[in-house]
């Protein structure tokens, strides 16, 4: 049997950039060997691509360099693209867009679903229209901000009640997030979330578990058994998840049995609205003195990581980590063949479009 040229794309032009290679190494580690044939590409943080075995250590030790080679030639021997990618020009649509120029089937959500989901402020809308319920919150655009810093305060205090939560729209793994307490440190909070992207969403936070769903499929996913944060510290920040390593995760969530089935349906339904198709991580708020759920966001990408709760939800479900990856594989090569059945050409018997 001919084995599969998998390309592993990782790296990237991202504050994200580290766990990628992180989550990357753990995928290239599982892939069964005698399936498929490991093709390594390495994105540097200015955006330059480096092919070959040697890749991978490449970055993690700073001596890339790239090599001149032809992007889409090279993509085009592959049979399929893993992109181990996360945040922005990896997880947004842009290099999803490059694989479908290339012809190129890819492990994850299309171009739609992708760009839609980076972005919170357009997710929150989507979801809205859908009709999925979620915290109040509010988007703010740096031009505005830097335009008048109070009326922008009074604005948002004056519909979101402390604590808040501020974030920037378009990053990942929580980095730029933080929480506001009063006045003072929300304008610091909108300060640090304005150093990642030129627009911000700015959330009430409640007493709340969070709770994460991992979603797998095309146009009948599936949903794994729902995972619980325990945070450690404030929030479930960067440094918790990557650094210091504080919080843990309970799989099933703690929380009561109809509500696990609440907590799935509720995250495949999020998948369905933007288009979804792979994967996605799906991550809701849990609400014990009401009963009810929040949506918070949609990761197209999730982290691979030994720690990260995607693949962890689906082992503890009952597929492990080697043979999550045969199935996305899959579910890319079934996604790429339903799309070669749209007709490329058009033509009729008349001559309206001749002009």
């Amino acid at each position: 049997m001919n084995k599969i040229k998998i390309g592993i794309i990782f790296g990237g032009r991202s504050g994200e950039h580290e766990v990628s290679l992180v989550s990357a190494g753990n995928v290239i580690n599982a892939l069964d060997k005698d399936r498929y044939e490991p093709h390594l590409i390495g994105i540097t943080k200015d955006g330059e691509w480096i092919f070959g075995e040697d890749s991978l250590a490449a970055l993690k030790e700073g001596r890339a360099e790239s090599q001149g080679e032809d992007i889409i030639a090279n993509l085009r021997e592959l049979d399929v693209v893993f992109p181990v990618l996360h945040g922005p020009y990896g997880e947004d649509g842009t290099i999803q867009g490059l694989f479908e120029i290339a012809g190129v089937p890819y492990v994850g959500c299309g171009v739609l679903a992708s760009s839609v989901a980076m972005d919170k402020a357009m997710t929150k809308s989507v979801w809205d229209q859908a009709g999925l319920k979620q915290v109040k919150a509010l988007g703010l655009m740096r031009k505005d901000w830097e335009k008048d810093r109070d009326q922008s305060i009074y604005k948002l205090v004056s519909e979101i009640n402390f604590p808040i939560f501020v974030k920037p729209a378009n990053m990942g793994s929580s980095v730029g997030v933080s929480k506001a307490q009063d006045n003072k440190s929300l304008a610091e909070a909108i300060d640090l979330a304005f150093r990642f992207d030129r627009k911000i969403v700015v959330e009430e936070g409640l007493d709340i578990k969070e709770i994460e769903v991992a979603v797998l499929g095309n146009d009948d996913p599936e949903a794994a058994e729902p995972g619980e944060v325990l945070v450690a510290g404030d929030f479930y920040d960067f440094n918790d998840k990557y650094v210091d390593g504080k919080s843990s995760a309970r799989i099933p969530a703690e929380i009561p049995e109809d509500k696990l089935a609440e907590a799935k349906e509720l995250s495949i339904k999020a998948f369905k609205a933007v288009d979804g198709a792979g994967m996605a991580r799906v991550d809701l708020f849990y609400q014990e003195e009401t009963g009810d759920f929040y949506l918070n966001e949609i990761n197209t990408i999730p982290g691979f990581t030994e720690i990260s709760m995607y693949p962890k939800m689906w082992d503890c479900s009952g597929l492990p980590y080697s043979k999550l990856i045969d199935r996305l594989v899959e579910l890319a090569l079934e996604r790429h063949k339903d799309k070669g059945r749209n007709e490329a050409n058009f033509s009729s018997g008349s001559d309206w479009f001749k002009g």
